[in-house]
């Protein structure tokens, strides 16, 4: 073993490289700020089709079925186990709630660093508290 001082060094340069990001983030912090996403309060809707907990974690499942069952089976009306109905659409039933978009959806969207494409087909709402 003429080469374990190399190996060595090695293997430290390799683990240092790979573990720099844990590091780097232990020393320096998370410099970003965590998504407070806004809901403005509606009169006419008092609850969102599931819970809060639900809805954060699933949202995404929810919204990829609907497209899946409305698109491609003609599918609009969801009934939920209560009996309460809801029309399967992003602008008429999630973002009659959640109107504006950069207020709700990109606060935790930029946050993790996800890019939807919602709006590659879906118009974005326009801001209800510009007035044009």
């Amino acid at each position: 073993m003429y080469d374990a001082g190399k190996i060595i060094v090695g293997l430290i340069i390799f683990i240092g490289f790979f573990t720099f990001p844990i590091w780097y983030d232990l020393i320096n912090g998370n410099s970003q700020i965590k998504p407070d996403p806004i809901l403005p309060v509606k009169e006419n809707q008092k609850e969102c089709i599931d819970s809060k907990e639900y809805m954060l974690a699933n949202h995404m499942i929810i919204l990829d079925n609907w497209r899946e069952e409305v698109v491609r089976n003609g599918q609009r009306d969801f009934v939920k186990a209560d009996g309460r109905h809801f029309n399967k659409s992003l602008t008429n039933t999630c973002m009659n709630c959640h109107s504006d978009k950069t207020k709700f959806c990109d606060q935790c969207h930029n946050y993790v660093g996800i890019t939807n494409y919602c709006w590659d087909c879906h118009n974005i709402p326009p801001n209800p508290e510009k007035k044009i």
